[in-house]
């Protein structure tokens, strides 16, 4: 939590964003990622922090995260998930943050975040998507 609070507190401060994000999304995904930016500090591994917004009539209990790096040449680098905030309200929204200290990544790399698993509350089951083709296509490769 509190390398949330300090993700937010650099982002109001007016510090800026070091990397945009490219976010996907599955078709029938529960859940919306908006707002997404990579926050670096200098002593201390990039930070992502996004809005995920639940886009169903039913709480959330718990989603997982997707993160892809890709080099500029748009070879995939690193991939990484972790679980995003818990019970996320019926058409609700809240703020997350993710450590992003799977591989280190350069200016020019391109960061891609998507959705892959939602669990709805009082439900065994999970909704999964994969999400790294998404990705794919959205960072062409490039022939130097």
């Amino acid at each position: 939590m509190s390398v949330l609070v300090a993700a937010v507190a650099l982002l109001l401060a007016g510090g800026p964003a070091d990397k945009s994000v490219t976010v996907v999304q599955a078709p029938d995904s529960p859940v919306r990622i908006d707002r997404a930016a990579v926050i670096s500090a200098a002593d201390g591994p990039p930070v992502l922090l996004y809005q995920a917004t639940n886009l169903t009539d039913q709480p959330l209990e718990q989603f997982t995260v997707m993160v892809f790096v890709f080099g500029a040449d748009g070879t995939l680098k690193a991939r990484q998930v972790a679980p995003g905030r818990r019970s996320l309200d019926a058409h609700g929204a809240k703020y997350s943050s993710m450590v992003l200290d799977g591989s280190e990544i350069g200016p020019t790399d391109v960061i891609v975040a998507g959705v892959n698993q939602a669990q709805r509350a009082g439900s065994e089951s999970w909704w999964r998507a994969d999400v790294q083709r998404a990705a794919e296509a959205a960072v062409p490769r490039k022939k130097f």
